[in-house]
């Protein structure tokens, strides 16, 4: 299995702890050849798998997500605290709650799972937060009101949990797809599992529209049936979101360790060249029961090692820029997606009465959601692909912070104007999935993809969901900030207040320019060039086994 690598230079040398140099060398050239055999290997089905595996994960994440959007809606109309009948709406708490508990659960995710990763491995924590994302999405659709039971209490709770499993999807599925990538397609690779987020949303909406469409008839019926049909709705648009995950679970609890954690974290490098010759030749996997086991000497992560690591400012610099970054994406991202139905009804529609107001309410926030994600968000996902490898990640994101800091400010400030006309009214739908793409084609994908290579392999999955816990905090931020801004501007949608939004996310995107600039280029490197830390000697033979 392992060379016999010899050198005039050194040979008769011992290391401190008595073991030859020679046999250091053998095992840290061994090492640095079975990553260059992963960095250099050519795009293989096995690629594809994993980028199937990990991306119905987003696909999940995504509808679970944005599904609210319209749900929330339609909870408004059965559960909300203000007004009565089909006038009926959330308070501004009562929606609040609804949207933010995902972004807090998915905070505590993201660091718990994102640290458990680096602790015991990539393949024990995946398909768990899976598990917590399919129980948590299917109580919601069954969830009930009882006397000392207030359904949108529960639902509030389940939610919260739900982004738990969501939050330690983000930094698993990043790390796993990086970390089985060549370098030459790791960014297109990371980003067609990023995409399934624009797939996930989109199917959402289409599911949404026909449970609308399908209900039309009980919609404009009586109040009773009205209704009932609503309820059916909501939990039918909620529920259906578990069944991609129940499909993926197989396949997420079966996907392979990826060789770096066994080779840098577990430190066992004769099992981890044994799974890149196995996944990368014969594209299979097994662990050979007969194989001796043999810890390395290498670096060893500890919380002494992770201060030190971080406490050089050419380390801590990536992770200041990764997390801040994400940060001010996700301050507008979450902050307008999950307020589109508040945006779309923004715009005047048609005259009607209560029961015929509530269908064509419902129908066109479903259209529009269908039509910003087919001509912004989606786009600008697979604009990225085609560039992100060319270009790199560092340009796409500086290009669409400047172009959605130019955009904010033009609907921004330029709101009113636009609402009192028709032609002003398309041009501001316009506008706005041209921020939806340069959100994709831009920093909301690179934030993802940057995390998930900057940093060593013993601390990638912790620095990762460090960096989307601040992308999630920011989710939170805008979600309050977005309710307390409705709630002083009156009724949702006036234009007291949404234009003083935009205004402030514009601002936000000038902050995230400079946060990018102190960002390292990370296209056509290898991770462990990237990691900042010498590979040469990174093996100093073997541990004792009186250490193990």
């Amino acid at each position: 299995m392992f060379s016999a690598l010899r050198t005039e230079e050194g040979l008769g040398e011992e290391l401190e702890d008595g073991q030859p140099t020679a046999t250091y060398y053998t095992l840290d050239e061994e090492r640095r050849r079975a990553l260059a055999n992963v960095d250099n290997a050519n795009f293989s089905w096995f690629h594809v798998k994993v980028s199937i595996v990990t991306g119905v994960g987003f696909f999940t994440d995504a509808y679970d997500i944005f599904a609210i959007s319209i749900a929330a809606q339609m909870l408004g109309y059965l559960y909300g605290g203000n007004g009565s009948g089909l006038s009926r709406a959330l308070t501004q708490n009562q929606a609040l709650g609804v949207k933010v508990a995902t972004p807090i659960g998915s905070i505590f995710g993201q660091l718990v799972f994102g640290w458990l990763a680096d602790l015991v491995g990539r393949k024990r924590m995946y398909g768990i937060e899976l598990m917590v994302i399919i129980v948590s999405t299917f109580s919601q659709a069954v969830a009930g009101q009882a006397e000392a039971v207030n359904i949108l209490g529960v639902i509030v709770v389940w939610r919260f949990i739900m982004g738990v499993g969501i939050g330690g999807d983000y930094p698993l599925s990043a790390v796993i797809s990086s970390e089985f990538a060549s370098t030459r397609n790791r960014g297109r690779l990371m980003t067609a599992v990023f995409a399934n987020q624009g797939w996930g949303q989109l199917t959402s909406s289409i599911v949404s529209y026909i449970a609308v469409v399908s209900g039309k008839q009980a919609l404009l019926g009586d109040s009773v049936n009205n209704m009932k049909s609503i309820d059916y709705m909501w939990r039918l648009i909620i529920g259906l979101g578990c069944v991609p995950g129940v499909i993926a679970l197989y396949f997420r609890l079966t996907i392979p360790e990826t060789p770096r954690f066994t080779m840098d974290i577990e430190r066992n490098l004769r099992q981890a060249v044994l799974d890149i010759d196995n996944l990368l030749i014969r594209d299979s996997y097994w662990v050979d029961p007969d194989i001796a086991v043999q810890r390395v000497n290498a670096p060893k992560r500890s919380n002494r090692d992770f201060f030190h690591y971080f406490s050089k400012w050419e380390n801590a610099r990536q992770l200041v820029g990764c997390a801040y970054s994400w940060f001010a994406l996700d301050i507008a991202f979450y902050g307008l997606i999950l307020n589109n139905n508040t945006i779309l009804t923004s715009i005047p529609s048609v005259t009607c009465d209560n029961t015929e107001c509530v269908y064509h309410e419902l129908r066109k926030i479903c259209i529009g959601n269908i039509i910003l994600s087919v001509a912004g968000l989606i786009p600008g996902y697979w604009m990225t692909f085609l560039f992100i490898d060319r270009w790199g990640r560092k340009p796409i994101q500086l290009m669409g912070f400047i172009v959605l800091t130019a955009l904010f400010i033009i609907m921004g400030f330029g709101y009113e104007a636009l609402m009192k006309t028709g032609p002003g009214q398309k041009a501001f739908i316009f506008l706005y999935c041209l921020a939806n793409f340069f959100w994709n084609f831009g920093p909301n994908t690179t934030t993802f993809i940057i995390p998930g290579e900057a940093f060593p392999t013993r601390y990638r999955s912790t620095a990762h969901g460090i960096s989307a816990a601040s992308g999630k905090f920011g989710a939170v931020i805008s979600q309050v900030g977005f309710g307390l801004l409705a709630s002083k501007g009156g009724a949702p949608g006036s234009d007291v207040y949404l234009g003083h939004v935009l205004e402030i996310l514009a601002l936000f995107m000038v902050t995230g320019v400079f946060s990018t600039l102190l960002i390292k280029e990370t296209n056509q490197r290898t991770l462990e060039e990237i990691s900042n830390e010498d590979q040469r000697g990174f093996v100093r033979g073997t541990v004792p086994l009186a250490q193990l």
